[in-house]
């Protein structure tokens, strides 16, 4: 007994790698014949290549179902292939016929289980049933159904307030079951709806809203076919959203410039090799991007603000020729502003802060001016930063100065990288819904929701480190790994007397956990969902706003799997009872179209959601600035004149952004090699200019300590391995989850409050 009290508790970082780490060889070209060869081999492993090939092709068609990886939308006319590497190991990691089941989590303690990498505990299989960790344990057990709900309704109507609890929503959850969690949720008595999207795009939603009105992108899938220039800025859709770069690629072929703003070269960018063609898979790989802009890190603002110059100077020689006067009389407010602020800013203060000549921005904002149709696309490269709202807002003044907003071909294209994000937020899982929103839900279902703001992700950490917060719930996702500031989230967590995931599964979230865990394995996106003797179907939204339908054609892993919308129904009732009188939690449970009628009744733009989630390809939501109708306080597009970022490093220190492998999707590490970087069998890597290592004495291969420096003091990072790569001067780069540790808790993103996950201070030294 007393070495159990004194044991280690679980770890909430993975273990070290670095002595398997090689550098190899790096791709050069996305997709092509590894990427055929990756998926064949993930599928041996985990469903047997001949049934993982029949799930794969029900992936993304209109009757099967949905990916559960990324949020790029599928053509209207869809090929019998619609998915792609990564996809692939996401379907076939949920279709997987492994099972961690009870024999499992007898035989391995807690302990045990979190000494295992990332990759391992994924390995395990499909969770088959649920499993609580009691107090002062040290292994999960078995809990059937009534029991689980019991004890967290039991805790929930213990707390002095609903706001002692946090619920937190990962983008894999379906519009169906996040608006049944977001109305259990507020019918209880809280706004605390943190979500995943608060550590993604939060800073897009913020900076669009405030320029454009619409806190959403505005292309369509069909603007990238006359698009004639394409931005993509800090954003590697070869691993985030491969899928894209059959869109970029045929951008490409038919002439459109391509420009890659981005401290890395990533290869997705540079060229792809479609693994659906013969000729491409003999090496035919087509180029991407014709010009490659490699910022320094946070570099973006100073880049498009040196574009924006060269633009107006162009404008100054030539009025009328490069600003939409037209456009911006009638549409927008701001423009006289940015104009003499733009003027008035130094090329070398520009060039210092992005990190690129000023030719490179010249050369940019003639790429800008003779296309008549112009898309930007971005991702966390932007969104991740102290300043991340200003990149967004940066991005709209580019946009607006040519008009290039509600027109064919143009727009802004905010990238979601977790395949029902946006629709989650959309159906009412945020910690700061508008008022008429909640007005309409409570005028629909009969009861009164708190209008007092929830808290969001990093709050909610927060509050259960301090103490105001004492139950955490999460509907999916891997949030003690999604989260900066590791160690201090793992704290958070387990100050709480009560945390509960609901999960397909196993994952690091679940063995660092409260005085009391629960474990409930939920339907995945593939299998098929039937209530009260009736199939269902749930829908999800994409990045560009189409909602459709999403029916899984799988048996369920186990007979004792619930779907995500019969768990909340479950706890609701066990918890409210039958308040509010007018919410049949049951009788919701039982037919997905209920919900649906009630999503109808209270989401802008769902009226006739019943029938419209049954059209094939579904239906596409209205987006205001498309029409060029400004949802913003003055009825204009606005301009905002944002300063350059500092960062001041110190002598020695470096800035670090955190970045996804190959071989990985969100927190989910399905290997150890990422090939498109020539990195292999480790993930404890710091990608590092050569110039930067030499000067402080480091070779390929040597092993050091990553320390990170802010106001409330440091954090390390042991044993990673130095890899000199080409990116620039004064900047590294580190996959996550594994640096999330060296990510402050309290640095975050200005008005987004997104963890600035890609600006973070850094020194490199030998590890000792």
């Amino acid at each position: 007994m007393d070495d159990e009290r004194h044991a280690p508790l679980p770890s909430a970082q993975p273990p070290h790698d670095t002595e398997e780490l090689l550098r190899v060889p790096a791709s050069t070209a996305a997709g092509g014949i590894g990427s055929l060869v990756a998926t064949l081999r993930y599928a041996r492993a985990q469903t047997g290549v001949v049934r993982g090939a029949r799930i794969l092709l029900r992936t993304n068609q209109t009757t099967g179902f949905d990916c559960p990886g990324c949020a790029w939308p599928e053509p209207a006319d869809r090929d019998t292939i619609e998915f792609c590497e990564n996809g692939a190991k996401a379907v076939l990691s949920e279709a997987t016929t492994r099972r961690a089941d009870v024999d499992l989590f007898a035989r391995s303690s807690v302990a045990e289980l979190a000494a295992h990498g990332d990759t391992w505990c994924n390995d395990q299989g499909r969770l088959v049933r649920p499993m609580v960790l009691r107090p002062g344990a040290t292994h999960y057990e078995p809990i059937d159904w009534d029991d689980a709900f019991a004890l967290v309704a039991r805790e929930l109507r213990g707390l002095t307030t609903p706001d002692e609890a946090v619920f937190y929503t990962s983008g894999r959850t379906s519009n169906e079951a996040a608006f049944l969690y977001q109305l259990f949720v507020r019918a209880l008595g809280t706004n605390n709806l943190p979500d995943c999207s608060n550590m993604c795009h939060e800073s897009s939603g913020a900076g669009l809203q405030e320029t454009i009105g619409v806190g959403k992108g505005t292309v369509h899938l069909e603007d990238f076919d006359v698009a004639d220039a394409i931005f993509v800025v800090g954003q590697n859709p070869g691993t985030n959203h491969p899928r894209m770069l059959t869109t970029l690629e045929a951008a490409a072929k038919r002439g459109a410039t391509i420009v890659s703003v981005n401290p890395l070269a990533e290869v997705g960018t540079m060229r792809f090799a479609h693994p659906q063609n013969p000729v491409a898979l003999l090496g035919d790989a087509t180029p991407i991007a014709r010009m490659h802009v490699p910022v320094r890190i946070n570099g973006d603002v100073a880049f498009f603000q040196g574009v924006i110059k060269a633009m107006l100077e162009e404008e100054d020689r030539a009025p009328g020729r490069v600003v939409d006067r037209a456009f911006v009389e009638e549409h927008t407010e701001g423009y006289g502003e940015l104009a003499r602020a733009m003027r008035e800013r130094a090329w070398t203060d520009l060039e210092v802060s992005s990190g690129v000549r000023e030719e490179a921005m010249r050369a940019a904002a003639r790429v800008a001016i003779e296309s008549r149709a112009t898309i930007v696309t971005w991702a966390m490269g932007l969104t991740q930063h102290v300043n991340a709202v200003d990149n967004v807002r940066t991005i709209a003044a580019f946009l607006l100065l040519r008009g290039r907003l509600g027109k064919p071909g143009a727009g802004a294209c905010p990238v979601r990288g977790h395949s029902n994000v946006q629709g989650d937020r959309t159906m009412g899982i945020w910690e700061k819904m508008p008022d008429a929103w909640l007005t309409r839900l409570g005028r629909e279902l009969g009861f009164e929701p708190p209008r007092a703001h929830g808290l969001d992700t990093v709050e909610s950490i927060h509050a259960m480190l301090d103490g105001r917060a004492k139950i955490f719930f999460a509907m999916g996702g891997n949030f003690l790994s999604a989260a900066p500031d590791t160690e201090r989230t793992a704290e958070a967590l387990r100050r709480c007397r009560l945390t509960v995931h609901v999960s397909t599964k196993l994952h690091r979230g679940h063995l660092v956990t409260g005085t009391t865990a629960l474990i409930l394995p939920c339907l995945g996106r593939t299998e098929v969902d039937v209530q009260a003797g009736a199939p269902q179907f749930v829908t999800v939204e994409d990045s560009m706003g189409i909602v459709h339908a999403s029916r899984g054609s799988l048996p369920p892993a186990s007979e004792h799997l619930l779907s995500e919308t019969r768990i909340v129904a479950r706890l609701a009732r066990a918890t409210l009872g039958d308040r509010p009188p007018r919410i049949d939690w049951d009788g919701l449970a039982d037919d997905y179209d209920r919900i649906r009628a009630h999503i109808a009744n209270v989401v802008p733009d769902c009226e006739g959601y019943v029938e419209k989630v049954r059209e094939p390809s579904g239906f596409r939501l209205y987006n205001p600035a498309r029409e060029r109708v400004w949802d913003t306080a003055t009825g204009k597009a606005r301009f905002v004149v944002c300063a350059l970022p500092r960062h001041d490093l110190r002598p020695g220190q470096l800035l670090m952004m955190t970045v996804r492998s190959h071989d990985q999707y969100n927190t989910t590490v399905y290997g150890p090699d990422d090939r498109y970087r020539g990195v292999r069998g480790g993930r404890r890597v710091v990608l590092m200019n050569a110039d930067d290592a030499r000067e402080r004495g480091f070779r390929g291969g040597d092993v050091v300590d990553v320390t990170s420096h802010f106001a409330d003091g440091e954090r390390c990072a042991k044993r990673f391995v130095v890899a000199p790569y080409a990116i620039p001067r004064g900047c590294c780069a580190t996959y996550f989850p594994e640096a999330n540790v060296l990510v402050p808790l309290g640095a975050v993103a200005r008005t987004s409050n997104t963890p600035a996950s890609k600006s973070v201070v850094v020194t490199v030294t030998r590890a000792v």
